[in-house]
């Protein structure tokens, strides 16, 4: 079989899975950049709007610790639960969305943004079911040696997507009527059916390099190609503790990181003299320069995360979202808080290609389906709970209780994120490690 970036599958097929994450990324883009002021809009509370993505992360870990995650380990489903996920995603969408209209039609609108965020958790629980195929599907086909650099390209692919669906969505969104009279609704269906149809066309060739790779991993050495046995990650890669630390150090990074997403995006609409009064297609520059941070850091980060490991990679991403979220607080322009939040950017996406690889390190591949599930769930935080939980009543509570303006208290929100991260790291400083590795067989191929 023809080998492309060290991996046992064509490059036809790296197209579409690289097609596919494009056009998932995308639709996210194009779908929630915006989301969260008209829910805001139709809602009026930080902590309210950040309930989408609490139930939506919710359901999406129910189904995938409980269900899916089990599903996949056992019949060893990849490719069919993405393409189902898909196609069951684009109907409810649009299902949700004829509900959504005839509630605004009524003049409802706070029940129509209940509606929303309702009809979206329970279309999750059945959705995450891609998520589970995705995560797996990306640990089979890859080895320790080059699952970083793969991950790193994989994300590199996803971020044009994400930017390309944000700057979309400043035209789609047309304060609100993108939703209401749903355009949105109906671009982001047709992005669900297109990704479905290319993994069911990609689905053939991806079970025979699965089936390539659990015979012999491949790997890149110095003289060439080599096939390495599965014994080569070290037994402690087995022991769930060093997982479960991981798992910790990891959710309470995340939840810091992320709890200020929902208040980020209000505090750029702050009003002068204190606010950036920032327009819409300010809005998108700044979201943009996030994306384009995350899309330059992930193939290096990738490929420094196969160098130095994966734990030093980590550390870094986590200096830099240290940094940046102080750097929040002073900015005076939108166009300066637009750098800040592209190396912000560049920060998360070093934490999430450096963790997904020592996620594949460490869990065994028997447990795949499960233990990812549990990756993913993590990583779900940034979805709305850590804004929930965190971020929502911490920014509500200054201004309706306290009495601060809403600069004040926004500032004060970046303060305790920063303080979850530093915690976070120290978690992750103390208690993981990674897997140390053996090769026990090798066959060099010139």
């Amino acid at each position: 079989m023809q080998r492309f970036l060290g991996l046992s599958i064509r490059k036809s097929t790296f197209l579409g899975l690289g097609s596919f994450e494009f056009m998932t990324f995308m639709r996210r883009g194009v779908f929630y950049t915006f989301m969260i002021y008209y829910l805001y809009d139709l809602l009026g509370k930080v902590t309210i709007v950040a309930m989408l993505g609490t139930f939506t992360m919710v359901a999406s870990t129910l189904g995938q610790n409980f269900l899916w995650g089990r599903i996949s380990d056992r019949y060893r489903l990849r490719t069919q639960l993405i393409v189902v996920g898909e196609i069951t995603a684009g109907i409810a969408y649009i299902i949700v969305f004829l509900f959504h209209k005839s509630l605004i039609d009524a003049g409802n609108g706070p029940a129509a943004g209940m509606l929303i965020i309702v009809g979206l958790s329970i279309l999750e629980f059945f959705w995450s079911m891609s998520d589970v195929g995705w995560a797996a599907l990306v640990t089979d086909i890859t080895t320790s040696e080059i699952r970083g650099v793969f991950i790193g390209i994989i994300n590199f692919i996803s971020s044009v997507g994400r930017m390309t669906g944000v700057i979309t969505a400043g035209f789609l969104y047309r304060d609100g009527l993108g939703f209401s009279q749903g355009t949105i609704f109906y671009v982001v269906t047709a992005m669900l059916l297109i990704g479905a149809a290319i993994m069911w066309l990609a689905s053939r060739s991806l079970k025979s390099a699965i089936h390539l790779v659990a015979k012999g991993e491949i790997k890149i050495g110095c003289k060439g190609v080599s096939m390495t046995s599965m014994a080569e990650i070290d037994v402690e890669s087995e022991r769930p503790k060093a997982f479960l630390w991981f798992l910790v150090a990891l959710t309470i990074i995340v939840l810091g990181a992320t709890s200020i997403n929902q208040v980020f995006l209000l505090f750029l609409k702050l009003p002068l003299p204190n606010g950036l009064n920032a327009t819409d297609e300010q809005v998108s520059l700044v979201v943009s320069a996030w994306t384009l941070g995350g899309m330059t850091a992930s193939v290096l980060s990738g490929k420094l995360a196969d160098k130095i490991g994966r734990m030093k990679t980590i550390w870094i991403g986590l200096l830099l979202a240290v940094v940046t979220l102080l750097l929040y607080t002073i900015v005076p322009k939108a166009e300066l808080m637009a750098l800040a939040h592209g190396v912000n950017g560049v920060s998360f996406m070093i934490i999430q290609t450096a963790g997904f690889a020592l996620a594949g390190d460490i869990i065994p591949a028997h447990r795949r389906g499960r233990l990812l599930s549990r990756y993913n769930a993590v990583m779900a935080l940034s979805w709305g709970p850590a804004g929930l939980l965190i971020g929502g009543p911490l920014a509500d509570i200054q201004t309706s209780v306290i009495g601060f303006s809403a600069h004040a208290a926004y500032t004060n929100t970046f303060i305790a994120a920063t303080i979850f991260i530093i915690f976070g790291a120290i978690v992750f400083l103390v208690k993981v490690r990674e897997p140390k590795k053996i090769v026990r067989s090798t066959q060099e191929f010139q």
